[in-house]
This record gives structure tokens, sequence and C-alpha cells, in this order.
């Protein structure tokens, strides 16, 4: 699940870095890089070093808000929020307009208002999208266990499953029905395959299937939490974030967490394979966590979030690598929080989510920047 429940909370309770499990950090600075960042930013939603961002626009400005992913056409978004002053307990989907900001509006919502949703992502045809929801098991919103035995935990809900609906909430399909988690399911650029996370092997694994639900392929097999998968822009490859326990008492920790429909998320890399999860290898290995990673337009970057450079758990960064773990980059330069980046399909627009600009508060808003390579 990405879920982002009281981000602040997460941040503070984020592990140390094991530095024994650290990869080569050396960040690009080059000479044009520095002298850029001499220059006073002309957008003050921009950080002087932000050289990648010409312009930036706040969409949402208030609640936690995340995952605004777009169309094949990069007209609109799709993106959950649980923001109270529009009457939400916990997540729910919400429509926009690429041109459009929510500065003193409500979105439309998109989800049945039912349990609480996650991870919707649209289909091909621009009409439909797909995304996780509990609302079957029960109306209300689900607990949300934040800490467990002191460390922080995501939930993953045995009641998730994954539909299909309309743009105007009405649900047209039903793509899973396993008992145990499924959700977090992404559509691949060609139009033809979706990647989810399922519990239906008894580990949190990735699959792929039809956009009808049909011939369901089993990706991963390995323990640990492999999740949040995207294509990349060709269809051939798949990024996600792994916790890959290791040792006996990781082992044991993860499974005991397991049997309890919670995961540990404290410390996560990156993995790449192709799109049938042959030539699986580890893209990062730059401690803590490693998350949210989104192919860059030219199929030959990932960027993503991390907290590697952090002692204590936070800021979270965006950080652009070489699909062979090399040049990495720091993208943003915030001080709390910086994920869930997603690439318009033209490569023109990156949305994203930060706390920047909330007024020193817990609120996590959406940001659509102009890309600059």
């Amino acid at each position: 699940m990405r879920v982002i429940p009281v981000i602040l909370a997460m941040l503070l309770v984020f592990s140390c870095k094991n530095a024994s499990e650290e990869q080569n950090t050396t960040i690009n600075t080059s000479e044009e890089t520095q002298q850029t960042t001499q220059k006073t930013a002309k957008d003050s939603l921009i950080y002087p070093e932000e050289i990648h961002f010409k312009s930036i626009r706040q969409i949402t400005f208030g609640g936690d808000n995340a995952e605004a992913y777009w169309s094949f056409d990069d007209k609109q978004l799709v993106f959950q929020s649980n923001f109270n002053e529009w009457g939400l307990e916990c997540d729910q989907m919400f429509l926009m307009n690429a041109s459009e900001n929510f500065a003193n509006s409500k979105p439309p919502m998109i989800s049945t208002g039912k349990g609480r949703t996650t991870c919707a992502y649209f289909l091909p045809d621009n009409k439909h999208f797909v995304y996780g929801s509990t609302h079957l098991t029960d109306d209300n919103c689900p607990e949300v266990p934040l800490r467990k035995n002191g460390k922080y935990v995501w939930p993953v809900y045995d009641s998730f499953d994954i539909f299909v609906a309309d743009l105007e909430g009405n649900i047209t399909g039903q793509l899973t029905n396993e008992p145990g988690y499924d959700a977090e399911a992404t559509v691949s650029p060609k139009g033809d395959k979706i990647v989810f996370t399922s519990m239906r092997s008894g580990d949190l694994e990735l699959y792929t299937m039809n956009l009808d639900g049909s011939d369901v392929q089993q990706i991963t097999d390995e323990l640990g939490y492999d999740g949040g998968a995207f294509f990349s822009p060709d269809g051939t490859q798949l990024i996600f974030r792994s916790s890959r326990p290791k040792t006996p008492e990781a082992i044991k920790e993860y499974k005991d967490l397991l049997a309890q429909g919670l995961v540990q998320p404290t410390e996560m890399e990156l993995y790449i394979c192709n799109a049938d999860g042959s030539e699986l290898r580890q893209l990062t290995n730059l401690g803590n966590a490693n998350w949210s990673p989104f192919f860059h337009p030219s199929g030959k970057k990932i960027l993503f979030s991390s907290n590697f450079e952090s002692e204590r758990g936070f800021p979270f960064n965006l950080y652009l690598i070489d699909l062979d773990g090399k040049n990495l980059e720091r993208i943003t330069h915030g001080e709390t929080f910086d994920a869930f980046p997603v690439f318009s399909s033209d490569g023109k627009y990156l949305a994203f989510s930060s706390n920047r600009n909330n007024g020193g508060g817990r609120d996590t808003n959406l940001f659509i920047a102009e890309w600059q390579d």
C-alpha cells in the first residue's frame, strides 16, 4: 500500500541508516548545477537547487494528498485524499483536470465513499480507472495502526480488492476476488497489462494481469514485501520497492507482522526486472527507505523518494538514478517530505506530493512541476 497517514509521524519514527549496507552515495553536482544553484529561484515554491523544475503549481491545500496519476492523454489526473474539510474520514479518490487547483473548491469524488481506497490508475480509454478498495467488507474506514512494538508499520488489509470504475464513480468491474490483500495496481503505458501486489501466495508478491483480470502471472517469488510497481515507458520492465529480510531475526519479524496484516516499511530498496519477472536485480543499496519509484520518460533513469541521507528518518527527497545504479542525482531539496513522483506521458510535467508551503503543519499536498532535463 502506498499510503501517507500522518506523514510527519512516519518521518519521526523511521529507523537510522545501517551504514554497513550503504552503496556508493556520491551525488552528481556538475559545475553547471553548482552555478545554477547560486541563482535565485523565480518561483517561491521551488528551492534554488531544484534546477529540474522550470515552474511549479500547488494543487491541493490541506489534508494528505498523494498518488496523482495522469490519464493516458495527460489531460486529467486521479488522486487520493483524506482532507477532512471535504467530509472524509480516510482516503478516497478524486478527479481533476490537469490545469486545476483546489484552493477554494472541492474536486469530484469518483470512488464510492465507502471503506478505504488506494492506488487509482487510469485505463487507456481515459474513461475508466482501476483502484483498490475495502468497501465490500465494511462501509466504514478500517483502523490504521501506525506503530507496533515501537516501530512504524503499514497495514495491508485483507479486505482490499481491485475494481474498475468510470469517471462518475460507478464500479463497472471487479478484477480480483482472492482471499487476502490485492491492491497497488498500475497500468502499462502500452495499455495491455496491469501490475499489482497480492497476498494470494502467502507473501506480498507482484503479479500481472490483463485489463479484464485474466491471465494472472506471478512476477516475484522471494520473501519480502514487493510493492509499488510501475512499468517502463515501453512496457518491457518493472521498477518496484521491496523489503527483503535476510537475517533470521528480520525474517521472523517480517513473518510475525505479516500474520497480523502489517509490514514495516522503514528499510526498503529498489528492484528492477523484465515485465515477466526475468532478470531481476537490486537497483539501490542506499539504506533506510527507498520507495515510490517511477521511470524517467527516457526509460534510462528512475526517479524515486528516499531518506538515505537522513540520520533520524527525515527529510525525504527525490533522486534520479541510472538503470545501472550509477549517476545518483538529488532532485528536490526540501526539509521534510517529497515523494510519489509521476511523469506525464509526454514527459513535460511531474506530479508529486510534498510538505512544502504547508505553514509548518502536517498537510501533504499535490504539486505539478514543469520538468526540464
